[in-house]
């Protein structure tokens, strides 16, 4: 891809289609949490995850890009509604296998380098993290449909039919993904959850999230773009929820705290399994790149 086309969505005419429809897209994702902040303070929930607010927050850039297709001219097209399980049944198999492939030798490395403990796994034993991760798979199949068909069915598409590069394209797009938790992170997720879950401070950690997520989303964006279809991304985002928060939230893995825990976190926000996924998501691109260039 030329340059030009990298910087498309910023140079296009001011009545490109294409560019406002991005740019409302963006300003509704980074702006519905608080929205929704400020409705919940007019009638404070006990539980910030459980109000209006959060409701607002996940549901909004979902909304926004299902207005866009149907009134601002995208069209469905690139939805990736259709499951295609004809001709991406490979890629349903290999969505949750790329989970293991990641989290193994990050474990693995961490064991060996004292950075964590796996006791857990003595205590509770394996079935105990199977179960556990099987109830947290199902807690987060309904969630991440709105994530997957924001991100993965208009973000990563429309970006692609505008011509940006693929590493644009997953550069943006992680962007606009950790921006869109600022205000989960702020306001809606319990402080003990987060401390469960990492020992870095709150600023830390999102600013941790502007930096990792651009590797997620080209792994995400990539299998998206491969498979034709949305579901497989679904399918991975659901594996990787349930695993890293099994492990780490159900005390399996217990990690050094400080810069050695983030270093090999399992989770989105560890910087060894966020660097691994990009490696994924760049042997993603280099396939469908040849595919694309074979007769």
């Amino acid at each position: 891809m030329s340059k030009a086309n990298t910087l498309s969505l910023f140079t296009a005419r001011p009545g490109s289609k294409s560019r406002r429809n991005l740019l409302t897209f963006t300003a509704v994702s980074l702006t519905a949490g608080f929205v929704g902040v400020a409705v919940d303070r007019l009638n404070p929930p006990a539980d910030p995850m459980q109000g209006l607010g959060a409701l607002i927050w996940l549901v909004s850039p979902l909304a926004a890009g299902l207005l866009l297709r149907a009134r601002g001219g995208d069209g469905w097209r690139d939805f990736g509604l259709k499951p295609r399980l004809k001709s991406a049944w490979r890629w349903y198999l290999a969505a949750p296998l790329i989970v293991p492939a990641v989290t193994l030798p990050v474990v693995g490395l961490a064991r060996l380098f004292g950075a964590a403990d796996l006791a857990g796994f003595a205590a509770q034993g394996v079935g105990a993290f199977l179960g556990a991760a099987g109830v947290a798979f199902g807690g987060v199949l309904v969630k991440n449909i709105f994530e997957e068909f924001a991100w993965r069915g208009y973000l990563t598409p429309r970006f692609e039919a505008l011509g940006l590069h693929p590493f644009a394209n997953a550069l943006l797009t992680g962007f606009i993904w950790a921006g869109w938790h600022v205000p989960y992170y702020l306001v809606f997720l319990n402080r003990d959850v987060l401390a469960a879950h990492t020992s870095l401070s709150l600023p830390a950690f999102i600013l941790l999230a502007f930096l990792v997520l651009p590797f997620h989303a080209l792994a995400y964006g990539e299998l998206r773009l491969l498979s034709g279809s949305v579901w497989p991304a679904w399918l991975l985002h659901n594996a990787a929820n349930a695993v890293s928060l099994s492990l780490v939230s159900g005390g399996f893995l217990v990690l050094q705290p400080g810069a050695t825990g983030v270093l090999f976190s399992p989770g989105t926000e560890g910087i060894l399994s966020s660097l691994l996924m990009g490696v994924v998501g760049l042997g993603l691109y280099r396939l469908r790149r040849r595919r694309s260039q074979t007769p």
